[in-house]
């Protein structure tokens, strides 16, 4: 899953000043407050400079040095956007597609198109994401998770207009969450009960 890989992120490593040419130094991940693995960055006007090291299962180690072409594209009210170009080769066709992030699924830093990597989201049931969604809602307006809940009252503030639109979406995505599952275990319920969650 995406989510497990190391990734580059090429919008936070502009936030934090590493794609302006000149720059270098180092990126370090973490895991509960420990230093985990880390890399060196050199940035260049249109590329990233990555290196690193690995080991092997047998304890041997190597340097590695990845180039990443940096893209720029223009936004509409001035400025520009950064965007990694992967590097990356699949049967022998190279991927150049333009992304934000690059993971670590292997020895390079790749798209996860190139590794085929999924998110953990892609991977779940549409009754498990609409539920998802719509606690997300519940959450943000002072509620709790769980269609067992009712709807949080209109939080100080917000217009009234907004919280109608958001009472909307929470109940359209447990609705079809509803829907879903019933369609996923529609072979085991009677006629009687099909009509009355479908219509006749």
């Amino acid at each position: 899953m995406a989510e497990d890989c190391r990734k580059l992120d090429v919008n936070r490593l502009n936030r934090e000043g590493c794609l302006k040419p000149g720059w270098s130094g180092n990126w370090l991940w973490h895991r509960d407050c420990e230093q985990v693995a880390g890399i060196s960055l050199s940035a260049e006007q249109s590329r990233l400079i990555v290196s690193f090291h690995i080991t092997e299962k047998t304890g041997d180690y190597y340097d590695v040095e990845q180039s990443i072409p940096i893209i720029r594209t223009p936004c509409n009210y001035g400025g520009n956007r950064p965007f990694f170009g992967c590097p990356g080769v699949v049967n022998g066709t190279p991927c150049r597609r333009r992304v934000a992030k690059l993971f670590k699924g292997g020895r390079y830093f790749l798209c996860r198109h190139c590794y085929s990597i999924a998110y953990a989201s892609q991977s779940e049931a549409v009754e498990d994401r609409m539920l998802r969604r719509a606690d997300k809602r519940r959450m943000a307006m002072g509620g709790q998770r769980g269609t067992a809940y009712g709807i949080a009252p209109k939080p100080k503030g917000m217009w009234q207009r907004t919280y109608d639109l958001q009472c909307d979406e929470i109940e359209w995505c447990e609705d079809q969450a509803n829907r879903a599952f019933l369609g996923r275990y529609r072979h085991s319920l009677s006629r009687e009960e099909l009509e009355m969650y479908f219509g006749p």
